[in-house]
């Protein structure tokens, strides 16, 4: 029977020689494969790497489970599975993400259990009273015997697999669930160019497009802020005990560093209302460095005083256009939105986008 060790993954300063790294990287990817069925979500050692190495707003602690061997070889296909946890540093600090994975070869050993407990404890050590946690599914289950909802009522995971079952039996309350989507490129030019025109039309002559790519401009870099702060509290939660999570220029300009340094680029396209020069709306596509088919859709949001006016079309669909266009080898973009935000998902559907699965959101409240 195999036996393992827990270790924390170093933050070296390249990637050159940290096997634990490499390791952790190769039993993600295997996780995500084996979920998912395909590579779009597969990430890189650089990468990780990349956003270890900022840790100014959160704690990024990782481990892995490593198979023991008397001559402790440093080889990354020792590691057995990874454990990755965030704990806020700023605000929401009496919480903790975690997630923990095993490559399908290695799983029902116990090593799951081993990396969550040792998880645990550190949360626990940190003073943490909350933890949330993550299942992915890549097709939700019809509804019926053997799948839970979450306290929303919208959406469901199958109770009896695999990532649902290991919460379950911790003491994990599904919270919400989040459909993921798919749009297949090139799209409908002709459907978005009419979505486009009456959402402009709808939107009126108050409102203008402004863009970048992953440098906010100065001119807009605190109305930027005011929106991804928005974002943690305009966007539905389901009933996941969370609270507004501030962003300011500060902020915005080291997050633009990290994604420079794991080989992150985005597409931001923001909606001015121009009387008030600030923004109303925003939506942005994120590249990784892993694939030049696929790009994550990222956040999109639209501040509810600005709402009813079609704004999140129009980002959407200006945002599509300008990936056409600057990003051709694109072929696929996914998206996730909670699956009682009624209003984006139908958005989304409109645009040609089609259900690829989904996850179920977890918290626990530690006692």
């Amino acid at each position: 029977m195999t036996t393992w060790s827990i270790r924390e993954v170093p933050v070296s300063e390249t990637v050159d020689g940290n096997w634990l790294l490499h390791g952790y990287t190769d039993a993600i990817n295997d996780v995500i494969v084996s979920t998912w069925g395909n590579h779009d979500f597969e990430r890189s050692a650089a990468e990780i790497l990349g956003s270890m190495h900022d840790q100014q707003y959160d704690r990024k602690p990782r481990l892995v489970a490593v198979a023991d061997d008397d001559a402790d070889t440093p080889d990354p296909a020792r590691v057995l599975g990874y454990s990755a946890m965030i704990l806020p540093l700023q605000d929401n600090t009496h919480t903790a993400h975690v997630e923990v994975g095993v490559r399908p070869e290695h799983r029902l050993q116990g090593i799951g259990s081993s990396l969550y407990d040792t998880s645990l404890a550190l949360v626990r050590e940190s003073g943490r009273t909350q933890v949330t946690a993550s299942t992915d599914h890549s097709v939700e289950p019809p509804d019926g015997p053997g799948t839970l909802a979450p306290s929303t009522g919208a959406g469901r995971v199958a109770a009896d697999a695999d990532g649902p079952r290991f919460a379950l039996q911790r003491g994990f309350a599904l919270e919400q669930v989040e459909r993921y989507s798919v749009l297949d490129l090139p799209y409908d030019a002709e459907l978005i160019a009419k979505h486009r025109a009456d959402a402009e039309a709808q939107a009126g002559p108050d409102y203008r497009l402004v863009s970048w790519q992953s440098h906010a401009p100065q001119e807009w870099v605190d109305a930027y802020a005011l929106l991804l702060t928005r974002m943690s509290t305009d966007a539905p939660l389901g009933g996941l005990d969370l609270e507004e999570d501030v962003w300011d220029a500060e902020r915005i300009r080291r997050t633009e560093k990290q994604w420079q340094d794991r080989g992150l680029e985005l597409l931001v396209l923001a909606a001015e209302h121009v009387p008030t020069h600030t923004l109303a709306a925003f939506t942005c596509f994120m590249e990784v460095p892993t694939t030049s088919v696929f790009v994550h859709q990222d956040d999109t949001l639209v501040l509810r005083e600005h709402r009813g006016k079609r704004l999140g079309m129009l980002v959407k669909t200006a945002n599509l256009q300008r990936l056409a266009v600057e990003r051709p080898s694109i072929r696929r973009v996914g998206t996730w939105n909670a699956q009682e935000n009624s209003y984006m998902l139908a958005i989304n559907v409109a645009l040609g986008f089609h259900p690829a699965g989904g996850a179920g959101e977890w918290q626990l409240k530690l006692g």
